[in-house]
């Protein structure tokens, strides 16, 4: 069993105490208090957005392409011009985030089903198909996401389970080796399963880990954080806390930047406080249970806000943004090199539900400028959906593969121009 943290043993005050307790290679760079700073040395407030201004007016219907074999009514999505969807896979339970090995297949974390699937691809392409496989895993305890590690030239699969993470030796072309359970004993219980899983340029297992609640004071210092941890599960450290859901998790290429997607708190307000894109930094505290974000506003009178780090980009209240991806691919147009894709889910606890859609979010270098509608049509006039978004994964091809855990499908989206 896990003793709970104490704020005493934890790392939170500067960089130069945590160096001196663990081994901290550099990761992050910093902040300065209510703007962040790029690697160089610009400072910006956060961008902060809602629906009106991410709004897109050149988004074209196009029809979901569905291959013969898939039982799915027609659809349309709307995407830029030059853009099409089809139908990849189907018949899941609620897939959630994806990871591509080194072969190039397509692997599938289904909480639902507590299982993970490889989809095979021959030439880095996964063919369309309305069944999924047999389980490369089953038996998991709620698996959201998988990624990969090598370790000694071999290639390992790590599974993040709400109560566990998890690796295997990993062969594409056969059977994963034994579990072995690295990170023991997360906390469990309460709201907020999902334990993503991401490696740094440091070689270094970055964990995060949603909160029990709404709002409250944590008896576990892990929820709501994002934890460092070696390969093996060991040095165990609190890397960054105060982030309400933090969901998705990605390193910005060419930055060493580490960005996470941030759930925020219910039953303030339709519009408020916006939902988080933000860079992660080491021993930064972003406000939850006693500060609401943008501008570190307190939850309660006489609440010091002061050390608070601000979000990096702030977007529509309660749209649920989860699975981030960084666009890597080389066959979308040009001015969507770098760009970040966002899955937002779409609220239950607005008066008028947040759309589900897929968001990019565009950057001057590793500074974010603007945020635009990508992908949408996933929920009607009248506020029924039909699908909601989950995950985002840039394929060896250059697709956007997106993964839909109401419909329990896979999307691949590609530009045909």
């Amino acid at each position: 069993m896990h003793t709970p943290f104490t704020r005493r043993r934890l790392i939170h005050t500067t960089p130069a105490v945590a160096a001196a307790a663990v081994v901290t290679p550099a990761l992050i760079t910093p902040v300065t208090a209510y703007a962040q700073t790029n690697q160089s040395g610009q400072t910006a407030e956060p961008l902060v957005v809602d629906d009106a201004i991410t709004a897109n007016p050149d988004l074209v219907a196009v029809d979901l392409q569905i291959p013969d074999g898939f039982e799915m009514a027609s659809r349309s999505v709307n995407l830029p011009d030059g853009f099409s969807i089809s139908l990849l896979a189907a018949g899941l339970d609620s897939p959630r985030f994806m990871a591509n090995d080194s072969a190039g297949n397509l692997l599938v974390a289904d909480p639902g089903a507590g299982s993970v699937y490889r989809y095979s691809a021959e030439g880095g392409v996964v063919a369309a198909t309305s069944t999924p496989p047999e389980p490369l895993l089953s038996d998991l305890t709620s698996p959201s996401n998988v990624a990969f590690f090598e370790i000694d030239g071999g290639e390992h699969l790590y599974v993040g389970e709400t109560n566990q993470i998890s690796r295997y030796a990993y062969d594409p072309a056969g059977a994963p080796g034994e579990q072995e359970i690295v990170v023991p004993d997360l906390p469990d219980g309460g709201n907020h399963r999902t334990r993503t899983v991401a490696f740094g340029p440091d070689r270094m297992l970055y964990v995060a880990i949603g909160s029990s609640c709404n709002i409250c004071e944590e008896d576990d210092d892990r929820r709501a954080a994002v934890m460092r941890y070696t390969p093996d599960g060991g040095d165990e450290m609190r890397f960054a806390w105060g982030l309400r859901n933090p969901v998705g998790l990605a390193i910005q290429p060419g930055t060493d930047l580490l960005w996470t997607s941030v759930n925020e708190r219910d039953d303030q307000g339709d519009e408020i406080p916006p939902d988080l894109i933000t860079i992660v930094q080491e021993g930064a505290n972003y406000g939850w249970p006693d500060c609401q974000p943008p501008g570190a506003t307190p939850q309660e009178d006489g609440v010091d806000c002061s050390g608070v780090t601000p979000p990096t980009v702030g977007i529509q209240a309660h749209s649920a943004p989860l699975g981030i991806a960084f666009y890597t691919g080389d066959t979308f147009p040009t001015d969507l090199s770098g760009s970040l894709f966002v899955a937002q889910h779409g609220s239950w606890n607005r008066s008028d539900p947040a759309a589900p859609k897929v968001l990019r979010i565009a950057f001057d270098g590793d500074m974010p400028t603007a945020a635009t509608d990508f992908a949408t049509g996933w929920q009607d006039e009248n506020g029924d959906r039909w699908g909601r978004p989950a995950g985002v994964l840039v394929a060896p091809d250059g697709a956007l593969i997106v993964s839909d855990d109401q419909a329990g499908v896979l999307y691949r989206i590609a530009y045909e121009v």
